[in-house]
């Protein structure tokens, strides 16, 4: 068997399983773009975790990384949430363990805790309000002027936030490892090569990287953009898998991945969302495993910022 016969039969034994099992398979825009294809949803991290709170199935298959499950499993206690690697980590979220930010908080009392979703179980149990990409401005500006607020893990988002809303978050000093190593000297070059394009950079990139872009925004954003805009070009600076979705949306169109530092090819890609694949969803349907578990006790005092984020979302 070759391997687009292998590819198939995969797909088969998925969408078999899928029915046999009551699953739906949700992916990120960051995965493989043979994962987003065998998806019944696919989405940024927020309209995942708003899938996951209306889904009825009885297992959810979580194609992202690991603080991704266990979001689904809070927001579905009484569902199987499955993760086909448990080895998909995510740095950013790596950045803030809760030791850490509970020091952070007694050293800044006072203060409003305001998380990104990219963070475990654990930290958003700590926090006031989960935020993404998407809506932490109307969230943060949700909030009287005057009330003092801590923002992490993420230092380039919280940073933007700030300067676009006026505020003076305190703010943790993490960052995703893939969006903080694009390199400007190589999108600028490639606006040299393409002076027509638009340049699309998500907010948890580098303020040099922000202050050059024609859009700043989450990856929904982001496609919501190449969609509307009139350009045929665009310099995408987030992770390479929303290429994928982009150019099913607007096949008429070019998207140039932006380029990494000290990389040797026209990409920046997250390996940890890389780590899924046809193979491991089709076993972690088989098998049922391997399955996320959030404590009780964690779970329910992470629920409370989840809550307000798709109340306020």
């Amino acid at each position: 068997m070759n391997e687009k016969e292998r590819a198939a039969a995969l797909r088969e034994e998925i969408e078999r399983l899928k029915k046999e099992k009551g699953a739906v398979i949700m992916a990120h825009y960051y995965q493989r773009k043979e994962i987003q294809e065998i998806a019944d949803f696919i989405g940024d991290s927020l309209a995942l975790a708003q899938q996951a709170a209306k889904t009825d199935a009885r297992v959810i298959v979580m194609c992202g990384v690991h603080f991704m499950g266990e979001t689904a499993k809070i927001l579905c206690p009484d569902r199987k949430v499955l993760v086909p690697d448990m080895e998909a980590g995510c740095s950013l979220a790596d950045s803030c363990d809760a030791q850490a930010l509970r020091a952070f908080k007694e050293a800044h009392p006072g203060h409003t805790v305001i998380s990104y979703v990219n963070t475990t179980a654990a930290v958003k149990a700590l926090t006031d309000i989960v935020v993404t990409s998407g809506n932490a401005k109307k969230i943060v500006e949700s909030l009287p002027k005057d009330e003092k607020i801590i923002f992490g893990p993420d230092r380039n988002l919280g940073g933007y936030l700030n300067s676009v809303t006026g505020r003076e978050m305190v703010l943790w000093p993490g960052a995703c490892h893939v969006h903080d190593r694009f390199s400007l000297e190589g999108i600028m070059r490639l606006r040299e090569e393409h002076p027509e394009a638009k340049v699309l950079v998500h907010p948890e990139c580098r303020k040099p990287l922000q202050l050059i872009a024609d859009k700043v925004g989450s990856t929904a954003a982001l496609l919501d953009y190449a969609r509307k805009s009139e350009s045929r070009e665009f310099i995408v600076v987030t992770e390479s898998g929303i290429l994928h979705e982009m150019q099913k949306a607007c096949p008429e169109k070019e998207f140039i991945a932006a380029p990494a530092e000290d990389s040797e090819c026209q990409c920046n890609e997250c390996e940890y969302m890389k780590l899924n694949t046809l193979e491991k969803v089709a076993a972690a349907l088989r098998n049922e495993s391997p399955e996320i578990e959030v404590d009780e006790e964690i779970a329910e005092a992470a629920m409370r910022p989840i809550r307000r984020m798709l109340e306020l979302s």
